[in-house]
C-alpha cells in the first residue's frame, strides 16, 4: 500500500488541567462561531489540532473531563433546536493518514468479531452544512438542521432555494434524506453580489454563507444553494419504501439519485465500492487529486462499511458511528492577516491586485501572497488592510483570498486604496470592465507580451531571455514579437554580452519558430480571452491563419460559452 503524503495533524500538547480547561474554552468559543454564524476565528486545521489535544488529555484523565468539552457532543453541542431527529444525526470521527485509516479499519473488524468487512464504500467528505430533508408521499415538507444531533432547527423557509432538493420526488415515497448543503463557486459569487447590493457585508467563505443563508428567514432576497445526499433513514419505521433497508450504502445513493435528489452519482466523485483497504486508500488519493479542479469544496473522503449488516453489527457510539470515518485532507484554507495590496500590470495591460499576507502554511506550502482578482472583487468582499482573511489553496491552484472574518475586526483596519493611474507607466486606467486595464493596453505590457510570445508554450525561442528582450525593446530594435523575425546578426551583436556564436544560435531559434503549429502562433498573439487551450481549439476549428482572419463575429449562446469552460 502506498503511503499517502498527508501528515497526521499533530495534537496540541496540553501540559496540565489548567491548559486543558483553557483549550476547552478556546474550542468552545470557536465551535460556537463555527456552528452558529459559520465564522470562526480558528481555521479547520487549528481546530482539529486543538480538539485532538483535548481528546488525548481526556483519554489520559477520564475522571477529569469537563462537562462542556466539545469532544463529548455532536457538533460540539453548540446548536440545538425544537425539532426532534427520529434517529440521531451523528458526526464522523477523523483520521489523518494511511496508518490511522488502517488502524481504524482493524478496530472495525474487531467489532465484527474478526470478520472481514464485506465491502468498503468511499465518497467525498463535503464541506457544507448537514441537513435533513423530509418527504411525505414524494413531496418535500420539512427541512431540519443537524443541531446537536438529537434536535435541530426547522429551516423549511429555505424550501425552493436549494438545487438537489426537488419539491416532488420521481416516486411518491415517504422518506427522510440526509446530506450536505453547500455552495458552488457561482452560487457563492451570486450570494455575495446580493449581499452587497442589499447593504450587507460579504460572506467570508462558503460554509459561512450556507449556514447563515439556511437560517435567515426575513431577508428581502433569496440565496441559492446545492444539496448532495449522503444517507437516508431506511428502517421501515421511517419510510414506506420497504426495499431501502436491504440496500448497501452504494446502492442507496444510486436509489436517491433515481428519486431526483442531488448526489455525486455520474461524476468522478461518485460513491464507489471496494473489496480491499489498498483499493480504499487509492480511491482516497484519487479524490484528493480531484479536489483542486472542483467548483464545490470538500475537506476529505468518507469511508464506510457498505453492507447494512456490517453497519448494524458495528453499531453506533454516542457521537459517531463505528462503521464510518472521515479521512481529512490537509487544510486548503487558513486564516491570516492582510497587510498590503500590490498592483501589477500584465502583458495585456490588465491591472491586477495581489494580497500581501502574514506568512501562513496552507496544504504544505507557505503562502505570503494571494490573488485578489480585481478591484470589483475587493469591493464585493469588503476587504480592508489589517483584516483577518481566509486564504484558500487546493492542489497547484494559485492561492486566493476568500473573504474577511468580520467578527475579528478591531476598528484599526484601513481601507484599500485603488490606483488612480497605471502603476507601471502612469497612463490613465480603463475602468469599463471589472478587470481594469491601462489605457495603453498591450503597449504598457510590451516586454511581458513579448516574453509570453517566445515562451515554451508558444513560439519556444530558446536563448531569448528577459534581459535580451529588455535590451531589444529599449534599443528600439523591436516593438512586438513579430519584429523578432526581421532582426539581423549585426543588430544582435550590439547587445551587451552577445557574441557571434550566441547571435547565430538565437537567429537559428527564431528561424525554427517560423515552423511552429498554428495553435502556438495564435497563442503567441496573446488575444484577450485566449490561452493555450483556447488557442488549440481555435486552431483545430479553423485550420489556418487565413481562415481565422476571414472569420466574422458570431454571438455565442450561453450553452456554447459554458461548453468552453474547464470541466468541473
Amino acid at each position: 500500500m502506498d503511503s499517502m503524503t498527508t501528515p497526521s495533524a499533530p495534537a496540541v500538547d496540553l501540559a496540565d488541567e489548567a491548559a486543558y480547561l483553557e483549550a476547552v474554552a478556546q474550542a468552545r468559543k470557536a465551535a460556537d462561531a463555527y456552528y452558529g454564524s459559520g465564522e470562526s476565528d480558528l481555521d479547520d486545521e487549528t481546530y482539529d489540532r486543538l480538539l485532538r489535544g483535548i481528546t488525548a488529555w481526556e483519554d489520559a484523565h477520564p475522571g477529569q473531563i469537563a462537562v462542556d468539552s466539545p469532544s463529548q457532543q455532536v457538533a460540539a453541542g453548540v446548536t440545538t433546536g425544537d425539532v426532534a431527529h427520529p434517529v440521531p444525526m451523528l458526526s464522523l470521527g477523523n483520521v489523518f493518514s494511511d496508518e490511522e485509516l488502517t488502524a481504524w479499519a482493524v478496530s472495525l473488524e474487531r467489532r465484527l468479531g474478526g470478520a472481514a468487512v464485506a465491502g468498503w464504500a468511499v465518497e467525498p467528505k463535503l464541506d457544507g452544512v448537514a441537513l435533513a430533508a423530509r418527504y411525505r408521499e414524494g413531496r418535500l415538507v420539512q427541512l431540519v438542521t443537524r443541531g446537536d444531533g438529537t434536535t435541530g432547527e426547522d429551516v423549511s423557509h429555505a424550501i425552493g432555494d436549494i438545487i438537489g432538493l426537488p419539491m416532488t420526488l420521481t416516486k411518491p415515497v415517504t422518506v427522510e434524506v440526509r446530506g450536505e448543503v453547500l455552495m458552488t463557486e457561482d452560487q457563492f459569487a451570486a450570494a455575495n453580489e446580493l449581499r452587497i447590493t442589499h447593504g450587507a457585508t460579504a460572506f467570508a467563505n462558503r460554509r459561512n454563507a450556507s449556514s447563515g443563508s439556511l437560517r435567515a428567514k426575513d431577508r428581502a432576497y433569496r440565496i441559492g444553494q446545492t444539496f448532495l445526499a449522503y444517507a437516508a433513514l431506511t428502517h421501515p419505521e421511517h419510510t414506506d419504501d420497504p426495499g431501502l433497508a436491504a440496500l448497501t450504502h452504494t446502492q442507496l445513493i444510486a436509489r436517491l439519485a433515481a428519486l431526483g435528489l442531488g448526489t455525486m452519482t455520474d461524476t468522478p466523485l461518485a460513491t464507489r465500492t471496494y473489496a480491499t483497504l489498498d483499493q480504499v486508500v487509492n480511491r482516497v488519493h484519487e479524490i484528493g487529486a480531484l479536489r483542486a479542479g472542483l467548483d464545490i469544496e470538500l475537506d476529505g473522503a468518507v469511508i464506510k462499511a457498505d453492507s447494512p449488516a456490517d453497519q448494524i453489527r458495528a453499531g453506533m457510539g454516542s457521537r459517531t458511528p463505528h462503521w464510518a470515518t472521515a479521512f481529512k485532507f490537509p487544510a486548503a484554507q487558513k486564516i491570516t492577516v492582510l497587510r498590503a495590496v500590490q498592483w501589477s500590470v500584465g502583458r495585456t495591460g490588465v491591472i491586477a491586485p495581489r494580497a500581501v499576507l502574514d506568512p501562513v502554511d496552507v496544504a504544505g506550502t507557505t503562502i505570503t501572497y494571494a490573488t485578489l482578482h480585481n478591484p470589483a472583487d475587493i469591493t464585493r468582499r469588503g476587504l480592508m488592510l489589517g483584516d483577518h482573511v481566509i486564504v484558500y489553496r487546493a492542489g497547484e491552484v494559485i492561492p486566493r483570498v476568500e473573504g474577511a472574518v468580520a467578527g475579528l475586526r478591531t476598528g484599526t483596519e484601513q481601507t484599500i486604496d485603488f490606483p488612480e493611474l497605471c502603476p507601471r507607466c502612469g497612463s490613465g486606467i480603463d475602468r469599463s470592465q471589472e478587470r481594469w486595464r491601462c489605457a495603453r493596453g498591450r503597449s504598457c505590457g510590451q516586454k511581458e507580451a513579448i516574453r509570453y510570445a517566445v515562451a515554451r508554450d508558444a513560439l519556444d525561442i530558446d536563448g531569448l531571455g528577459e534581459k535580451i528582450i529588455v535590451q531589444l525593446v529599449d534599443k528600439g530594435l523591436i516593438e512586438d514579437f513579430a519584429d523578432l523575425f526581421t532582426l539581423t546578426r549585426d543588430q544582435l551583436l550590439t547587445l551587451d554580452r552577445m557574441g557571434a556564436k550566441s547571435a547565430d544560435n538565437l537567429l537559428a531559434a527564431i528561424e525554427t519558430a517560423k515552423s511552429k503549429p498554428l495553435n502556438r502562433v495564435f497563442c503567441a498573439l496573446g488575444v484577450l480571452g485566449t490561452g493555450r487551450s483556447m488557442s488549440l481549439r481555435i486552431a483545430a476549428h479553423f485550420g489556418s491563419m487565413q481562415a481565422i482572419r476571414d472569420a466574422t463575429p458570431s454571438p455565442w449562446s450561453r450553452s456554447t460559452a459554458s461548453a468552453t469552460r474547464r470541466p468541473q
